[in-house]
């Protein structure tokens, strides 16, 4: 049996612009229950063009872009701030599907950053606080810096947003949508903004 889907991806089926398109696939995964259905690759590279990449989760989307939460002083936080250039990708290997994003990163808001560290739990509130992201640490010491802070916040379920902890918004300049295909003929459509609100649309060589 066949991965693959019996019907090609037509750009004349797709929607006009990118992000109803995204949600439709989006919400396919989900509906499907893919594990980790918002998972996605980020790639950023560092002022001279070394690049690294590691998996995050999408935690909101829209018209400004998609958003995902870390340290600012981590690896990506770091490349991101002298290099506000990035990548995404999402793989449902499920449906044979992938979506690229490429576009320019900024730091959200400190209220949006506030509303999500909020609504964490509380042990994911208390790693942000324990986790120097990205710097050399033994296990002794960040066990022993997590006990502390549970000792510090048993009785209270406020715990503070860190500076160093908040929110990016990848705004997207081109989105490609790849379908897999037999014989390696994949199916890729490629958006690409044009102005405010304008998007060009093109099917690419597999």
């Amino acid at each position: 049996m066949s991965l693959y889907p019996e019907f090609p991806l037509d750009e004349r089926d797709l929607e006009p612009t990118p992000l109803p398109q995204f949600e439709r696939w989006l919400r396919g995964a989900e509906e499907a229950a893919v594990p980790e259905f918002n998972a996605m690759a980020l790639a950023t590279a560092s002022v001279d063009g070394k690049p690294s990449v590691r998996m995050v989760l999408l935690r909101g989307h829209d018209d400004r872009g998609f958003t995902f939460f870390t340290n600012y002083l981590s690896r990506k936080g770091g490349e991101l701030a002298v290099n506000p250039f990035a990548s995404l990708l999402f793989f449902w290997p499920t449906f044979q599907r992938q979506i690229r994003i490429e576009g320019t990163v900024s730091a959200v808001s400190p209220a949006e950053s506030d509303a999500y560290f909020a609504s964490r739990p509380k042990g994911h509130r208390l790693g942000a606080l324990v986790s120097p992201q990205s710097q050399v640490i033994d296990l002794a010491t960040l066990r022993q810096r997590m006990q502390d802070l549970q000792i510090q916040y048993q009785a209270a379920d406020d715990v503070p947003r860190p500076e160093h902890w908040g929110g990016y918004r990848l705004a997207p300049l081109a989105i490609e949508f790849w379908q897999g295909r037999e014989n390696r003929l994949h199916d890729r459509i490629r958006y690409t903004k044009t102005g405010a609100g304008a998007w060009t649309k093109q099917r690419l060589a597999p």
